[in-house]
């Protein structure tokens, strides 16, 4: 038996290149390397060749065209300091009566409306007087009667004292008994009593007579003062009641004196203590839409007001100085108010809304925006006083309504048209 002996397998015979072939392998790497690069290269200069088109193009052909704006400079004129009232003013009148007649009745006469002018004295409203007429022709004939009586009277008690004066001679001769002219006097004494209240009797009809005549001048509403005639609530042939003690009973007429016209605005307390007498003033007022009226402040309240709801005020009082126009002023219409504080005429000035924030404005310099800071003196809300930080040549945007206009934007400047 042969017995077989397991040998690890021969491997086979490397090849072995030759320098030759070496050379030609790196030569080949090489070449395809140089290749990929030069393609990258020219992908890269073609990609930054395009960013650099697109850019000029930007630049050039599609460049966005500089924003147009509307400019100022500055110009000399009057600068103020004002203030104005917080809150809607309103024109009052310092003299107004709601007048209702003492008594009740029944309307026989109303001689004015609503918007009449009346004098002082003229009857307003007349009520029904036919009943305190009565009285009054019944006090008088009382009165009457009692002058009579009291004639009647006094004629009775000057004939007894002639009896007494008479008897006390025949008495002193022994003729008339002392008892008879004891009687003749007590008769004397009583008829002049009698004299007596037959005059306060008339005093006392006299009196009723004045009751009546005061019941029946009730029946009139007369005007305590040149007026208008506001409001008439009630109407001929209607009953009027007069008020309840501590009970208020709505006026039937309402006067009010023309002449007398105000204005009374509420100012925020902060302006309290620059605020006095005697300084100007310009109004406006609802139903005059787009007019100014020039007045003078007459009072500033001593004391400022405190209500939870609302910003503390202190109220001051104005008059007109158009006082014919004053006197056309319905009470009750709003009207505001500014008061002049302080004048400066002639100085550099711009409008007011052309301010930015920090008291600058935009210039245009060379064609671009730059934010300026000014010194500003004087200011309203229509003009401010510019101390300094602008040539009077520079120019200062006011189309500041749009977004876009910023610090650093390309602008031109809009002409007016001719």
């Amino acid at each position: 038996m042969v017995k077989m002996i397991n040998s690890p397998p021969i491997p086979p015979p490397q090849r072995t290149a030759s320098p030759r072939r070496r050379q030609c392998y790196r030569e080949d790497v090489s070449s395809s390397l140089n290749g990929s690069l030069n393609r990258w290269l020219r992908r890269i200069v073609v990609l930054l060749l395009i960013v650099a088109a697109i850019f000029a193009l930007r630049l050039t052909v599609f460049a966005p065209e500089p924003l147009t704006v509307e400019v100022v400079t500055l110009e000399r004129g009057p600068v103020e300091s004002t203030v104005t009232n917080s809150k809607a003013g309103t024109v009052e009148t310092r003299r107004r009566a709601r007048l209702s007649p003492e008594i009740g009745g029944r309307v026989a006469e109303l001689p004015f409306r609503e918007g009449a002018r009346v004098s002082k004295g003229a009857v307003v409203l007349r009520l029904d007087g036919s009943t305190q007429r009565a009285e009054r022709t019944r006090a008088r004939r009382e009165l009457t009667s009692a002058e009579a009586e009291h004639r009647r009277a006094c004629l009775a008690a000057e004939l007894a004292q002639r009896e007494v004066a008479r008897n006390r001679r025949l008495a002193a001769e022994g003729i008339v008994p002392a008892d008879l002219l004891d009687q003749l006097e007590t008769s004397a004494e009583t008829g002049a009593a009698g004299c007596q209240a037959a005059a306060a009797r008339v005093e006392t009809a006299r009196a009723v007579i004045a009751v009546t005549e005061n019941e029946l001048a009730k029946t009139v509403l007369t005007a305590p003062f040149d007026a208008v005639v506001a409001e008439v609530s009630i109407e001929v042939g209607e009953w009027t009641t007069p008020s309840p003690p501590a009970v208020p009973v709505p006026p039937v007429i309402e006067l009010l004196d023309p002449a007398t016209i105000y204005i009374t605005a509420p100012m925020d307390e902060v302006d309290s203590g620059r605020l006095h007498p005697d300084l100007p003033v310009r109004v406006t007022i609802d139903s005059h839409p787009g007019e100014t009226f020039d007045g003078v402040v007459t009072r500033v309240a001593p004391y400022v007001l405190d209500v939870e709801t609302q910003n503390r005020t202190v109220e001051i009082e104005v008059e007109l100085a158009d006082t014919q126009l004053a006197a056309t002023l319905l009470p009750g219409t709003s009207a505001d108010v500014e008061v002049i504080l302080e004048v400066h005429e002639d100085v550099p000035r711009l409008p007011t809304p052309v301010l930015l924030p920090g008291n600058a404005v935009l210039v245009v310099a060379d064609g671009v925006l730059e934010r300026r800071e000014l010194e500003i003196g004087l200011r309203n809300w229509d003009y401010t006083e510019i101390v300094g930080g602008l040539a009077e040549d520079e120019p200062v945007v006011t189309s500041l309504d749009r977004e876009e206009i910023q610090a650093g934007v390309e602008v031109t400047i809009e002409t007016a048209g001719p």
